[in-house]
Order: C-alpha cells, then sequence, then structure tokens
C-alpha cells in the first residue's frame, strides 16, 4: 500500500480488463494513477448504464478496452469499440452511454 492507502501498481503486468469488475445495474471505476499532471482511470459499465453529459477543465483520452459505447460530444454521437480511442476536448460538453457492457480507460491530462 501507499502513503494515500491505495495498492501500489507501479512495476506490475496489469490485465486492464481484469482491474474493474462488471457489477450489474452500476458504473463502476477505479483510479490507478492519480498525479498532479493528470489521472488514469479505468471504469465498466454495464448495459444501459453511462455518465451524464458534463464538462472537464483538460482534455481527456477515452478508450474502449471491452465492448462498445456510445460517446456525444456537443451533441454529436460517436460509437467506439474495443481497441478504438476519442479524445475528449476540455470544456465540451460530454457523455457516455452503455449499449451494452463494455471497460474503458480514462486518461486525462491537467495543464
Amino acid at each position: 500500500m501507499t502513503d494515500t492507502g491505495r495498492e501500489d501498481l507501479r512495476e506490475k503486468v496489469l490485465g486492464v480488463n481484469d482491474l474493474v469488475a462488471y457489477q450489474p445495474g452500476t458504473v463502476a471505476s477505479r483510479m490507478i494513477v492519480f498525479k498532479k499532471a493528470g489521472s488514469i482511470t479505468i471504469f465498466s459499465f454495464d448495459a444501459g448504464e453511462g455518465l451524464s453529459e458534463h464538462t472537464a477543465p483538460y482534455d481527456a483520452v477515452l478508450m474502449v478496452t471491452d465492448g462498445k459505447a456510445e460517446v456525444r460530444i456537443a451533441g454529436t454521437s460517436f460509437v467506439i469499440g474495443t481497441g478504438e480511442m476519442i479524445i475528449l476536448p476540455a470544456n465540451k460538453p460530454h457523455a457516455v452511454f452503455a449499449h451494452e457492457r463494455f471497460r474503458m480507460i480514462l486518461t486525462m491530462i491537467r495543464e
């Protein structure tokens, strides 16, 4: 464990889809890196779940590691699947919706 009480994942080989299990009826997440410069968070979404429209002050990279997701950015819809990614621009409203179960990595880079 680290000073923050989080498991230290450095210098370990990690199976990204093993880091956060699917949970019925919910979105689950696990932050694996949190620094002043940015963060990396793994999410799992059950079918029908999502993140409502919001904005963030920094660009973020959303990469799907399992399944498919609908991502809306400023009213435009994109469907992305396993191995695909999309950049969410700073200060533009965006939302994520799971038509089926999916997992993603969200990398936020702060300025």
